[in-house]
């Protein structure tokens, strides 16, 4: 097959899903790697290392779509690029299907195949590692005088306290930017809505951080004495209120820092994207920041394991065909978000009330023994097709 690696187009991107080291694996599986010059050089790889393993270069993203048979890149596929999916062509990148009905669209008019990275990861991606460890920082920084916060230092000074930060969500991203708190000597609490999670992340740092059960009781009454909170928290799009309302972030000290790290609309009231180049903004007194690609600020880090996270699944389509592949691992499965004009992605069919079908039903692998794998939510929906 004809593997064809974006160079990424969105606004603060330096990431690749690719690096040479994948170039040279798939090469070596008999295949031809086609790059976008261009495409690694934000993470520190050059068009000449991707050349040196095998890769033939080409100029634009036309040549890339015209030419592969599978593409795949970091983000989310922008306008420019709808018009240039084929039919069967596999596409593998982040499209968060369920918040972009235009790309939903587009994908399925194209009759493309496609795959949300995003839920193909067993292990939890390395994205919401580096989105949690960074975001720490980015909180932090955020609290700076010359940043419009409170000015005060992460494990305080002799005489002056340290920050007060909370965490929202005891996932992946949760974890990390626990972490990094947790090492620089902030006071850190956490919450969730599962005790066994907070059990169990109280262990892992040595009953050195504090746990609760995440509800608006809890919330109000410890927001105000906080001086950081991170959202790391999947917010169901499909959700009535909000976590954090306006209020509640009135309630806030001014010069507090809220970081949006997840990044969903709803979660936050006051909540809005921002982007690398203008990341923070002040509303209520509360320094917000809401960077929508975090790890995009440390391309490299993350760029080298991404890649090696996703390169068992490019191996794997490449090498065994889309349906056999999707067979042998559950995770690739569930992330099969549309194939041949059919939707095959339920939490999207069910926010945006479109019809779908299973993506073991369309592939005609209902009746194997499947690798099995959790749901990516808990949003339901009974809207199906019927073939």
């Amino acid at each position: 097959m004809k593997f064809g690696l974006l160079k990424d187009i969105k606004t603060g991107e330096y990431r690749t899903i690719v690096t040479p080291a994948e170039v040279d694996a798939i090469v070596g599986d008999g295949h031809e790697v086609y790059v976008q010059r261009g495409a690694g050089i934000g993470a520190g790889f050059s068009d000449e290392q991707y050349e040196k393993e095998g890769a033939k270069l080409v100029d634009t993203m036309e040549e890339i779509y015209g030419t592969c048979d599978f593409v795949t890149k970091v983000k989310e596929l922008e306008p420019c690029e709808f018009p240039l999916l084929r039919e069967n062509q596999i596409i593998l990148t982040c499209i968060h299907p369920a918040a972009h009905p235009q790309e939903v669209q587009a994908l399925l008019d194209s009759k493309c195949i496609s795959f949300s990275a995003e839920d193909s990861h067993r292990y939890g991606s390395p994205n919401c590692e580096a989105a949690g460890k960074m975001g720490a920082l980015m909180g932090l920084d955020s609290l700076l005088s010359i940043h419009g916060g409170k000015g005060k230092f992460v494990n305080g000074l002799g005489g002056a306290p340290g920050v007060k930060a909370l965490v929202l969500g005891g996932g992946t991203v949760g974890r990390a930017c626990v972490s990094v708190l947790h090492a620089l000597g902030a006071w850190v609490t956490v919450m969730d809505i599962n005790i066994g999670t907070l059990r169990d992340i109280s262990q892992q740092f040595n009953e050195e951080i504090n746990t609760q059960i995440s509800n608006r009781y809890n919330l109000k009454k410890l927001l105000p004495e906080i001086d950081v909170v991170y959202n790391c928290v999947r917010w169901p799009k499909n959700a009535t209120e909000y976590m954090i309302d306006r209020e509640m972030v009135r309630s806030m000290e001014k010069g507090s820092v809220i970081v949006d790290i997840s990044n969903d609309v709803g979660a936050i009231e006051t909540f809005h994207e921002t982007t690398h180049d203008d990341p923070r903004y002040i509303e209520e007194g509360v320094v917000h920041y809401c960077v929508s690609n975090i790890p995009g600020a440390i391309a490299q880090s993350t760029s080298i394991a991404y890649a090696a996270s996703v390169l068992p699944h490019f191996r794997s389509i490449l090498n065994n065909g889309v349906a056999e592949a999707c067979a042998r691992d559950g995770f690739l499965r569930r992330s099969l978000t549309t194939y041949q004009g059919y939707l095959t992605h339920e939490e999207t069919s069910a926010i945006q009330n479109r019809p779908w079908i299973r993506p073991e039903d369309i592939l005609g692998i209902a009746d194997r023994d499947l690798d099995p794998a959790p749901r990516t939510t808990n949003t339901r929906s009974e809207n199906f097709i019927q073939l």
